[in-house]
C-alpha cells in the first residue's frame, strides 16, 4: 500500500488518500489527522498501520493529477508541531553500481592507517555492517539536518540560504517513524527523499559535513508501507527548463548497502533522547550517486528529479536560493 497527504486548502488539517491500482487516482480516507494520527492509533492500538487503513472508509475520489497541479500534496508525514519531527540521515552507507563497488574495493585495501578518515568509515561498514550474528553491526556515519520546519512539499522549492555555496541533490530512501507511548520506535514505512546538501562546503573539510547538512530536504511524494524491497531501481535526474543537463540510475535497498536498515535504525534510536514519545523521525539512508561528483554545478532554477518505481509518483523540486538578512545578536 502507498499512501500520500494532502490538505483541501488548510495545511494544517492534512488528509490522508490510499494510491489507487491505477496510479491516478487518491482515495480519501475519512479524518483530517494526517499520516501522524493514523500512525498514533495504530501504535496505541498494536495494530499494523497498512490493517487500520485497508479498514478507514473512504469518504471520496480525487484525481492525484488535479492535487499535484493545485499545489495541495503535502509530504507524507508530518507532525502538527514541528519540533517534534527529527530529520537526521546516515552515509558512506552504499555499494552503488557494480564500476562504483569495485572501485571503493580499491580506495579501501591495503593499510588502514593510510585511509581518509570517511574511507576508513566506508571499510569499517563494508566489514561489520551486515555481520552473521544478525546484530546491529558497526556504526554509521551520522548527520542531523533539523526538525520540521526544515521539510518541504513534493513540488517546493528547495532553497539553499544566501550563505550557501551550492545546493545538489541526493537521491535516497528514507525511513519515517513514531514513537509510541512506552518509547518504542515504530516504522511507519519508507519514501523517495531529496536529502539536498552542500557538497561544495563539505568538500572543503570533511569536518564541515554538518554545516553542510542544515539544509532543507523533501521526501515523498508516496509512503510506501511495509518492507523496503532488498533491490531498489530509481533514476535521477537535473532539468532546466525543457532540457535535461544530467540523468544517472541509482539503487539501493539492502542487497546494494553495505549496513542493513535494522543496524541504522538500532545506531539511531539506541539513543534515549530519540524515543521521546510522540516523536516522529525521518531517517535518510544514504546514497553512491550525485550530479555534483560528475562535474554537474546547479542554479536556481533548476529542477531535480528522484523516481523509482517501487514508490509510485516521482519527487520534483526546483531550487531556489533564499534572500536572508543578516542574523543580529541581541544582548539581554
Amino acid at each position: 500500500m502507498r499512501i500520500v497527504q494532502f490538505h483541501d486548502g488548510d495545511p494544517a488539517q492534512p488528509r490522508v488518500a490510499r494510491v489507487g491500482a491505477d496510479g491516478r487516482t487518491l482515495e480519501v480516507l475519512a479524518g483530517n489527522r494526517g499520516t501522524w494520527g493514523f500512525a498514533e492509533q495504530a501504535a496505541l492500538r498494536g495494530r499494523k498501520l497498512a490493517d487500520l487503513l485497508a479498514q478507514t472508509a473512504v469518504v471520496d475520489r480525487v484525481p492525484y493529477d488535479a492535487v499535484w497541479n493545485e499545489g495541495r500534496l503535502l509530504p507524507p508525514l508530518s507532525h502538527p508541531d514541528p519540533a517534534h519531527l527529527l530529520v537526521t540521515g546516515t552515509g558512506l552507507t552504499h555499494m552503488g553500481s557494480a564500476g562504483a563497488r569495485d572501485s571503493m574495493h580499491r580506495k579501501i585495501a591495503g593499510d588502514e592507517a593510510q585511509l581518509s578518515d570517511s574511507m576508513k568509515m566506508f571499510r569499517w561498514g563494508v566489514e561489520g555492517g551486515k555481520p552473521a550474528d544478525g546484530g546491529p553491526g558497526s556504526q554509521p556515519e551520522w548527520f542531523y539536518k533539523g526538525d520540521g520546519s526544515c521539510v518541504v512539499a513534493p513540488g517546493a522549492a528547495l532553497s539553499m540560504p544566501s550563505f550557501a555555496q551550492d545546493g545538489g541533490e541526493e537521491p535516497e530512501i528514507c525511513g519515517l517513524y513514531i514513537v509510541a507511548a512506552d518509547g518504542t520506535p515504530c516504522r511507519i514505512g519508507f519514501a523517495l527523499g531529496n536529502e539536498f546538501s552542500d557538497h561544495v562546503m563539505e568538500r572543503r573539510n570533511y569536518l564541515y559535513l554538518a554545516h553542510s547538512k542544515l539544509r532543507m530536504c523533501s521526501f515523498g511524494p508516496e509512503l510506501l508501507l511495509g518492507p523496503l524491497p532488498a533491490h531498489v531501481e530509481g533514476t535521477s535526474r537535473v532539468r532546466r527548463g525543457d532540457t535535461l543537463r544530467w540523468e544517472k540510475p541509482f539503487v539501493s535497498g539492502e542487497a546494494n548497502m553495505t549496513h542493513r536498515i535494522a543496524g541504522l535504525e538500532h545506531h539511531h534510536f539506541k539513543y534515549r533522547m530519540f524515543r521521546r514519545p510522540g516523536d516522529l523521525h525521518v531517517h535518510f539512508f544514504g546514497t553512491a550517486t550525485l550530479s555534483f561528483v560528475d562535474g554537474v554545478e546547479v542554479a536556481p532554477g533548476d529542477t531535480f528529479e528522484i523516481e523509482a518505481p517501487a514508490f509510485g509518483r516521482k519527487l520534483v523540486n526546483p531550487l531556489a536560493r533564499l534572500v536572508e538578512d543578516s542574523v543580529a545578536i541581541r544582548e539581554l
